[in-house]
């Protein structure tokens, strides 16, 4: 139980004293008590504390005269009035004294008790209530004190109200329909009336009389809803077999907004408007002699036989304390009007001859004994109450208490509420994870023996303070509702500040602690291992709580580990008044918050919910540890490393190696199984340089010596597969290093490394020199290899087309080098000499070799064709295109200089020694190309013995040629004529587009509004100028517009109607 309150005797009548106590009343120091023999006695209240409280020291007794009384007893009026004073108020605004007795309400100073008025109306009144509040002038705004007095006189209520200390002239009356037992002010302006039939709600203001009905339950018979609380029906006629006795009504306001109302056993919550509210009654076996609200609690004084004070939770209703007050039957609380003033005054508990005074203990000692015990539900809603500045730290002890609730359900085996309430509390990860078995929480793990834990204790109780352990040591053990070093940590931190952050493992065993050491200890040794199908249902929990915690943690941490946000400087972590940073709920923290590195701590928070997160995984379902590894994490390598090495999922175990960027150990593992190395059965999907292969496609340009170290054995194995690391369309192959590459490849195979080239000079576009220059060096140095160096002529072929091609192609590689590298007398090159001459520029030692060397003259006239629609065109008067491909016929070749063609004639006709005049290709290239040779050179070349009928296809063609030149210029002089024609008329007459009349003889309106675009002034008589947009100017502002003919844009500036 809960010991909230402590009964103190106050004021003892002594037994000469044959008077009775009928009321009390307290107030600052002054406690008034009213005798039923009429008179009042003025009791001033000492304050007590430890210094003036008796005490016994080294056996020597304190004098009994340094004893220092509850209460003196100032005065006695003992003429107050001639009746028992049944009940006592204060209007401390107006400074007077209300009482009620004989039936009458009087009004006495407040200072002397002395008798002002016997207010006459109040004839029989039964009750009163009074209450001061602010309030402000509707019209002006001014605040002032406004204190009212109700008398419940039979089935009248009758007010009054003092203003300022001034009491109003005329008093309101208000008819109810039954005699009133009780009143109780709701508001400033509401009161609620307790009468036998019921409750009502008057309202001062309106004169509003309503009643407060309980709310109907669909299974009441008849239908009870809208009934009067309180009200007397058939299932009340048994109090008629009573004497006739009715229970009394009572109220109480509790927090703000808030009322009870009770009857019998019988409670109802209402709001301040009178509306019930949906709650459970309180659980009485009997009905209460009074009731009352100390904040935060609710008071129910039982009957004087039973002679006991009840302390219930509002919100609950559950029973925390009972105390035990001989013959008590009455309650006063003092009511304030200020919310919280009397947080932690006593109210008081009187009998017939005695005044007990209740003194709380302070809140968070009341708060840590509901822990001690156990009774978290009790303790979460006293804090909710409780104002902030009441408590130290109270978001700290909530969230603390509330992980000690979750605590206990998981060790009930409700993990799913316990988990769940984990999550609310955001309790760190490290203290959730502790309660689960090494299997789940590794070495952080807090379920081990008995023996082992006591001992630990016991060795931190030696030594005064704990050991100092490393960020992963074990915690405490939390197997129990109230573990011993839960219990230790969350009293010691009540005396200092961030309670809820301190570490449990950082305090001593305290004596409270201690006191239940054997009863944890037997709690522990009986609970039952997690293990089976518990441990399955509460690692399923686990894994939702520590997905929810990754998420968070992402808001605050980069995949790097480093945090998104930089921490507060200290200066601003002063400014603010908290130098933890906002994540500093998810670090279990054993050291002071100046002294930790937060971001290290976050970092290992992490790490800490990713690997338990996979052990989990492994654990219930293996099949989503995979879908983890693939997304950014902290797990700690070495666990996953065992954890899949173990069970065999090699796989899973490459893509977390991979995530996590230990490539080398990945690749490493991938040779391992690919090579068939390893003594473990792997999956066929290992075997091979396949995955190995896709590993190294995936691995940045900035790994590349990584990435040639372990391609080497995929290229042996399978050369084709392999030169898909760089040969593949994508990103990370086509930005690798080139040059290291060729120089990796060079020494694997030259044939991988000319065709690495070729991807890179064709597909990539690579123009660098240094490459295509390498690329011919490898054609030759296969080449020149002889035939061993291939597999069969065919593949010789190849090569050598392939280096034909490139020297053709490319114009990156160093002309002269090549030539210089070909062998001059290999006939398997001679083309390719051919082929750098004519790159150089040196056709004629070109067209030697395929004449004189090759014999291939079929070749040799290519290449003139080639040559020839490859130079840039000579200038022609008739020729505007530039197509090569058109110039056959295009211009007379007696303007040209010699072409290639002449070239080649030349070499057939006239060769240089040994070699004789060749008169059949001569002939032929004659009639072929006769248009492109020049008469007056070609003529030259041929030996007068030749018959002129040998060339008549050379004559042929270059009579047509002349014709076609000749058709082409007529064609050309009558075409621009036509368009001649076309332009004049398109002056004179316009396009006729529009169906108007344009051109020059088109007309243009010149109206009185239209200005001159230049100079702005009109034109009336003016000569103008025209332009074929319809602007107009004047004659002599031509000049000045900026337009000549039809263009310019000075005129431009204005738009013309």
């Amino acid at each position: 139980m809960l010991s909230a309150f402590t009964a103190r005797p106050m004021v003892e009548f002594k037994q000469r004293d044959k008077s009775k106590i009928e009321s009390i009343l307290a107030y600052g120091d002054r406690v008034l008590v009213g005798l039923n023999t009429g008179s009042l006695r003025i009791y001033r209240v000492n304050e007590l504390n430890d210094e003036t409280e008796p005490s016994e020291e080294n056996g020597d007794r304190q004098p009994e005269q340094s004893k220092i009384k509850p209460a003196d007893l100032l005065r006695e009026e003992e003429k107050f009035s001639r009746r028992p004073v049944q009940q006592l108020a204060i209007i401390k605004e107006a400074n007077i004294l209300v009482s009620l007795s004989d039936n009458y309400v009087s009004i006495h100073d407040l200072q002397s008790y002395a008798l002002q008025e016997k207010l006459e109306k109040t004839k029989g009144a039964t009750t009163f209530a009074v209450t001061s509040n602010i309030v402000k002038d509707p019209s002006t705004g001014i605040p002032s004190i406004v204190s009212r007095l109700a008398v419940a006189v039979k089935r009248k209520i009758i007010l009054w109200q003092w203003q300022d200390m001034e009491l109003s002239d005329e008093a309101t009356q208000f008819t109810l329909i039954a005699a009133v037992k009780s009143l109780n002010w709701a508001t400033g302006t509401k009161m609620v009336a307790g009468m036998d039939p019921g409750f009502v709600m008057v309202d001062i203001e309106s004169q509003e009389v309503s009643d407060i009905n309980k709310p109907g339950a669909l299974g009441e018979a008849g239908g009870q809803a809208g009934t009067r609380f309180g009200a007397v029906t058939s299932s009340g006629m048994g109090y008629m077999g009573m004497g006739s006795w009715v229970p009394k009504p009572m109220a109480t306001r509790l927090a703000e907004g808030q009322m009870l109302l009770a009857k019998d056993v019988n409670t109802l919550f209402i709001d301040s408007d009178g509306n019930a509210i949906e709650k459970r009654q309180f659980p009485w076996l009997s009905a209460p002699e009074a009731i009352g609200y100390s904040y935060p609690y609710m008071l129910a004084l039982q009957p004087p036989s039973k002679g006991g004070l009840e302390v219930r939770n509002p919100e609950t209703l559950s029973l925390l304390q009972t105390i035990s007050l001989p013959n008590a039957n009455f309650l006063h609380v003092p009511q304030p009007n200020i919310s919280l003033a009397h947080a932690g005054k006593g109210f008081l508990v009187a009998s017939d001859r005695c005044i007990w005074r209740m003194g709380a203990l302070d809140y968070d000692s009341q708060i840590d004994e509901l822990v001690t015990n156990g009774r978290y539900d009790e303790a979460i809603s006293l804090l909710g109450m409780l104002e902030d500045t009441l408590l130290k730290d109270k978001k700290g002890r909530l969230r603390e208490i509330k992980m000690l609730k979750a605590q206990g359900l998981f060790e009930l085996r409700k993990y799913r509420e316990a988990l769940e309430l984990f999550s609310e509390a955001k309790a760190p990860p490290e203290r959730v994870i502790a309660l689960y078995p090494k299997s789940i929480a590794g070495g952080l793990s807090s379920i081990e023996s008995v023996k082992d834990n006591d001992s630990e204790v016991d060795h931190e109780e030696a030594n005064g303070e704990p050991s100092v352990t490393s960020s992963k040591a074990t915690l405490p053990t939390p197997v129990s509702s109230l573990s011993r070093s839960m219990v230790s940590k969350f009293i010691s931190e009540q005396k200092k500040t961030n309670s809820d952050t301190l570490s449990v493992r950082s305090f001593k065993d305290s004596s409270d602690t201690a006191s239940i050491r054997g009863k944890i200890t037997e709690s522990i040794a009986s609970d039952k291992a997690l293990e089976g199908k518990d441990l399955t249902i509460a690692v399923n929990e686990l894994r939702a709580f520590l997905a929810q915690t990754r998420v968070k943690l992402k808001k605050y941490i980069n995949t790097d580990g480093t945090l998104k946000r930089p921490l507060q400087s200290p200066s601003e972590s002063q400014q603010s008044g908290d130098i933890r940073p906002k994540f500093y709920k998810f670090i279990f923290q054993t050291s002071p918050p100046e002294t930790i590195d937060w971001a290290l701590k976050l970092r290992e928070v992490a790490e800490l919910v990713d690997t338990t997160l996979f052990r989990a995984y492994m654990l219930v379902s293996p099949s989503l540890a995979g879908p983890l590894f693939r997304l950014d994490n902290f797990c700690d390598p070495e666990v996953v490393n065992e954890k899949l090495y173990e069970s065999g999922r090699y796989s899973d175990l490459i893509d977390f190696l991979h995530g996590k960027k230990l490539h080398r150990e990945a690749l490493e593992l991938l040779a391992k199984f690919g090579k068939n190395e390893a003594d473990e059965e792997a999956n066929s999907q290992l075997r091979g340089p396949q995955r190995t292969v896709g590993y190294l496609q995936q691995l940045p340009p900035e790994m590349i010596e990584l990435i040639l170290e372990f391609a080497e054995w995929p290229l042996r194995t399978d050369p084709e597969l392999g030169m898909e690391i760089f040969l593949a369309d994508t990103e990370n192959a086509e930005t690798l290093p080139r040059g290291n590459v060729l120089d990796f490849l060079q020494r694997v195979d030259v044939g991988l490394a000319a065709r690495y080239l070729e991807h890179v000079i064709e597909e990539l576009n690579d123009l660098t020199p240094e490459f295509h220059q390498r690329l011919i060096d490898l054609y030759l140095e296969r080449l020149k290899g002889g035939e061993r160096a291939f597999e069969s002529e065919e593949e010789r072929g190849l090569w050598r087309e392939k280096l034909q091609r490139f020297l053709r192609s490319s114009t990156q590689y160093n002309k002269v080098r090549a030539f210089k590298q070909l062998p001059t007398d290999d006939p398997d090159f001679f083309e390719s000499r051919a082929i750098v001459l004519s790159q150089m520029g040196q056709h004629k030692q070109a067209l030697q070799i395929y004449v004189f060397q090759l014999k291939d003259y079929q070749k040799a006239e290519e290449y003139c064709n080639h040559t020839f629609l490859s130079t840039p065109p000579p200038a022609s008067p008739t020729t505007r295109s530039s197509n090569p491909s058109t110039r056959l016929f295009n211009f007379d070749p007696e303007d040209a200089e010699p072409s290639i063609y002449h070239t080649l004639l030349s070499l057939y006709l006239a060769p240089p020694p040994p070699h004789t005049p060749n008169w059949p290709p001569a002939l032929d290239l004659l009639s072929k190309h006769g248009a492109r040779l020049p008469a007056s050179t070609t003529l030259d070349l041929i030996p007068h013995s030749l018959p002129v009928k040998e060339l008549e296809s050379y004559f042929l063609g270059r009579i047509r040629n002349a014709n076609s030149v000749m058709n082409e210029e007529r064609i050309v002089a009558r075409l621009r004529g036509v368009e001649k024609v076309e332009v004049e008329a398109q002056l004179l007459l316009g396009d006729g587009k529009d169906g108007k009349r344009g051109g020059r003889g088109r007309g243009v309106v010149i109206g009185e509004e239209r200005h001159c675009a230049v100079c702005h002034k009109r034109f009336g008589g003016s000569a103008i100028r025209v332009y074929p947009d319809n602007s107009v100017v004047h004659s002599g502002c031509v000049r000045n517009s900026g337009r000549r003919g039809t263009g310019g844009e000075g005129a431009r500036r204005e738009v013309w109607s």
